[in-house]
């Protein structure tokens, strides 16, 4: 990594070294874009909402938070010119995705549209625009296309479909074709980053240069050093989310880890958002008062420390792992 590389945001490309403290898995909307287009009752204006996002995400500035990796891929509402209205109103830097979140089928567009005239999945093409050419109708101030910085990709309980190794081998492609680095979904019980691994290396990606999303959900070490022994990023990225571990057990987990000789593989973040539609009522909820972006800084920090972990190593979590994984464009990329 070199001091000339240069990360997309929704602001424009800023310098690696310019990212500072970074929350690798943060949405700013999750939305059904049917259901609001059509019931927009519950969302109310885009003007309220990007103002109370950016309220958020200034709040979450103030706690020291330099940058999220908002990996809102479709299938989760994405929309990124709302996100650059939202970016312009706060100094937080915000990467956007390309990519596509599904958990069994894909749908009907792609599953009748496989292969364009030059026999590339019409996945793949569109994942390699946006992220080299920019995101239709994105634009920052200077009039650049947003260009998506990561590629997001989701294996879940249905586990590996035809449909969902298919997305994932057009993520891989893309990976290959620009260098862009992918970001992925996973569920962790039932062990579902290994698929994704075995997936990643057949079509030629360095696994080195992949986050296996949501490994923090499980405190089974073998699972995760298998994943870790392969040379993948895993996230601890659900902190706040109770149901599958609580806070205390997933600290407990990263210290482990950072014990182990791990810390260069590891990176932290909440997997919060502003508004997300698939919960009824405003987050953070009462049934999950920690899911929110300041639960890292103002809570996980301190009990990391009170465990063991040195400031250099949570430095390495929420700095230069992100940093090395965000500026980790080949050399023949765009």
């Amino acid at each position: 990594m070199t001091q000339e590389t240069q990360i997309e945001t929704a602001r424009g490309p800023i310098g690696a070294d310019s990212l500072g403290r970074v929350l690798v898995h943060e949405h700013v909307f999750v939305i059904s874009p049917e259901i609001q287009m059509n019931y927009p009752e519950e969302w109310g204006s885009d003007e309220f909402r990007i103002d109370d996002a950016a309220q958020r995400l200034n709040e979450l500035h103030a706690a020291g938070i330099g940058t999220i990796i908002d990996p809102t891929a479709l299938g989760l509402g994405r929309y990124v010119p709302r996100i650059v209205e939202v970016a312009e109103r706060t100094e937080l830097n915000i990467v956007v995705a390309t990519g596509l979140y599904t958990f069994n089928e894909l749908p009907h567009y792609y599953r009748r549209r496989q292969h364009g005239s030059d026999g590339v999945d019409v996945m793949t093409t569109h994942f390699v625009r946006d992220i080299t050419e920019g995101i239709a109708d994105a634009f920052d101030t200077s009039g650049r296309p947003v260009r998506a910085g990561v590629i997001k990709c989701a294996t879940d309980l249905p586990g590996v479909t035809e449909d969902v190794a298919r997305t994932l081998r057009a993520c891989a492609r893309a990976h290959r074709e620009t260098g862009c680095p992918i970001t992925t979904h996973t569920h962790a019980r039932s062990e579902r980053g290994l698929d994704q691994q075995r997936i990643f290396a057949e079509e030629g990606v360095d696994l080195s240069r992949v986050i296996i999303g949501h490994c923090g959900d499980t405190d089974d070490l073998d699972y995760l050093q298998r994943i870790l022994d392969q040379g993948s990023i895993i996230g601890m990225d659900r902190f706040g989310i109770d149901g599958y571990l609580t806070t205390e057990q997933r600290v407990s987990v990263v210290a482990a880890l950072c014990q182990r000789g791990y810390v260069e593989q590891l990176v932290l973040s909440h997997d919060a958002s502003c508004y997300i539609d698939w919960i009824v009522g405003e987050v953070p909820l009462g049934t999950l008062p920690n899911w929110h972006y300041l639960h890292i800084s103002q809570d996980v920090v301190p009990a990391l420390l009170a465990a063991g972990v040195t400031d250099q190593q949570i430095d390495t979590m929420l700095v230069g792992n992100p940093a090395r994984f965000l500026a980790s464009v080949g050399a023949g990329a765009y």
